[in-house]
């Protein structure tokens, strides 16, 4: 995926199965699958929502991580040894209310920073409070601007990444069998809009309920 001044980058979509609200567990398998994708050339390993924790509204009080959490670190270290950024995603504390539905984003400078999902699904608002702040990192020259699964359901989300110049729109998201093809109609239909590729990390286990699909993948500019 390249911008027209940055030097072609590779973008891996990880596409796992999740146990549930077992940090741990899952902390460990990421590594295997940053590993494989670095060895197989990605600049990026983009991981679905919530992949560390699975997608467990009701037990988010008891899994919500600080912005600090030495799991930050674990992924943030397996960033630096093999030289990619690792998004992933958690449920995070609020000090302030609500907990957040997060991506932490692992650099292979060895630091980390968070988006904030902005758009939640009906449901979510019980448990969760929105994000306010655009998600959009520089790797190798390329903008890449983060979605997490409803933020691409509201058009102003991908319109603002268009606007910021973003390179590739990239979404991590718990997508059913029921829901893939409304959901990919909306995805290439913001590749096609906006002109830039669109890329999608799915669950493919059940999580939170929920039967997924997986399905990742992409779109290009051009919506196919």
């Amino acid at each position: 995926m390249t911008t027209a001044k940055a030097a072609p980058i590779t973008i891996a979509l990880a596409q796992l199965p999740i146990s549930k609200a077992a940090l741990e567990e899952n902390l460990q398998t990421h590594p295997a699958y940053i590993e494989r994708a670095a060895a197989l050339g990605a600049n990026v390993v983009a991981f679905p929502e919530l992949s560390l924790t699975g997608y467990e509204l009701a037990l988010f009080s008891q899994l919500a991580m600080p912005r600090n959490d030495k799991t930050f670190a674990a992924l943030t270290a397996a960033a630096v040894a093999t030289n990619t950024v690792v998004i992933a995603g958690c449920p995070l504390h609020n000090p302030n209310g609500k907990l957040y539905i997060a991506a932490v984003i692992c650099f292979p400078s060895g630091e980390h920073t968070l988006y904030l999902k902005q758009h939640l699904h009906e449901g979510e608002d019980v448990y969760c409070a929105p994000g306010h702040e655009s998600g959009l990192i520089n790797v190798n020259g390329t903008r890449i601007a983060l979605a997490v699964c409803a933020d691409f359901t509201h058009p102003s989300h991908a319109a603002t990444a268009a606007a910021q110049q973003a390179g590739v729109y990239l979404a991590s998201a718990l997508i059913s069998p029921g829901g893939y093809a409304k959901d990919a109609e909306l995805l290439a239909a913001i590749a096609k809009r906006h002109q830039l590729p669109v890329l999608l990390a799915n669950h493919v286990s059940t999580t939170g309920g929920w039967q997924t699909c997986g399905n990742s993948g992409g779109w290009d500019a051009a919506g196919n």
